[in-house]
């Protein structure tokens, strides 16, 4: 296993005197100028190995400190949050003249081996070189090669789990939950059925959170139809056959798809919202107003969330200082599929 040289990066010389040779040779062996023999080639890349030795991002540039790119890590499903956040960093990388390298570890609940993967994209991003990296998980797993990143270049993780106060920007899951729930209260509804997202992702655990402190501060029982197996609309149509006899007037859904997926079932159920139920989602994606009816949302900025991560990385990058932790807080969208307990038909 490789190890890297005690009290910080190891440099090209230290590669040249572990393989017997000067650090001009090693220059000439990583550029690809001039000629470095075969048994000599061998020796520097054990070497590099041995170290763990990666390239100095300034080597490049006598000019600049600087390369203009950015390395955007993406650990899990692309959903619609993370499209949306990748849009939000490809707008603000053109505003900031920068370029952004991006790398997709998609985890699945019985995957092997993803671990092995984020090391591989981040070893990538400080060989290119990168001037940061960004971050974007739910998933517990990365944090040993984000402690290798933070070493030679500054990072920002894009997560509502962060093990740091510093550097890092979320958006607040449970308030979602607290406020998507509260306004179903607000309209006179106690039999409140949560359909909750995939265990295994911390914004599902958290909306989930919210959603019971609400019903607890309401003096209700929670009832939670948990077992998604993702965030799609298939997980929301499944959850209508975990759902029993018992009456409900109003569903608080972990997120718009699966919102989606429920509205479907039941309609095919012979019920349909807001008549028989009101609905509440999370996220606002562009088709929520479009669907039927238009979806009632807790919306989540998660552009804006995007175009602040790549700010903040940028201004760390040139300033050299920390920044304290941001959270982007969700804003309630009203639409027609939430009335008034009156208005709603029990079974």
């Amino acid at each position: 296993m490789a190890q890297s040289r005690v009290g910080g990066r190891p440099s090209m010389a230290d590669v040249g005197r572990a393989a017997g040779v000067s650090a001009q040779t090693v220059s000439r062996y990583f550029s690809g100028r001039g000629y470095v023999g075969e048994r000599t080639r061998v020796r520097i890349a054990a070497a590099v190995e041995e170290l763990g030795y990666l390239p100095n991002r300034a080597a490049g540039s006598l000019r600049s400190p600087y390369t203009g790119t950015i390395g955007v890590l993406l650990v899990g499903e692309m959903v619609h949050g993370s499209a949306q956040i990748l849009t939000g960093l490809s707008r603000a990388s053109r505003e900031l003249a920068q370029m952004l390298m991006v790398a997709q570890v998609e985890v699945g609940f019985a995957a092997e081996g993803w671990q092995s993967e984020v090391r591989r994209a981040v070893d990538h991003f400080l060989s290119a070189p990168v001037d940061g990296i960004i971050v974007s998980t739910s998933i517990p797993g990365v944090d040993e090669s984000l402690d290798l990143a933070r070493k030679h270049v500054p990072v920002v993780n894009l997560s509502e789990r962060p093990r740091h106060e510093v550097d890092s920007i979320g958006t607040h899951s449970f308030t979602a939950g607290l406020e998507g729930t509260r306004h179903l209260l607000e309209q006179g509804h106690t039999e409140i059925l949560h359909l909750a997202g995939p265990h295994t992702r911390h914004e599902a655990v958290e909306r989930e959170r919210g959603y019971r402190e609400a019903m607890a501060q309401a003096g209700l029982e929670p009832v939670v139809i948990s077992g998604a197996r993702d965030w799609s609309s298939a997980s929301g149509f499944e959850a209508t056959q975990r759902i029993g006899p018992s009456s409900f007037t109003a569903v608080f859904a972990a997120n718009d798809e699966i919102a989606l997926g429920f509205l479907s079932a039941m309609e095919g159920r012979g019920r349909k919202a807001p008549a028989d139920f009101s609905i509440v989602g999370v996220d606002d994606m562009p088709a929520a107003a479009y669907f039927s009816p238009p979806l009632t949302t807790m919306r989540l900025d998660f552009q804006g969330v995007g175009r602040t991560t790549l700010h903040t990385l940028v201004e760390r990058i040139r300033s050299g200082e920390s920044t304290p932790r941001q959270i982007i807080e969700p804003e309630l969208v009203v639409r027609a599929s939430v009335a008034p307990h009156g208005g709603t038909a029990d079974d």
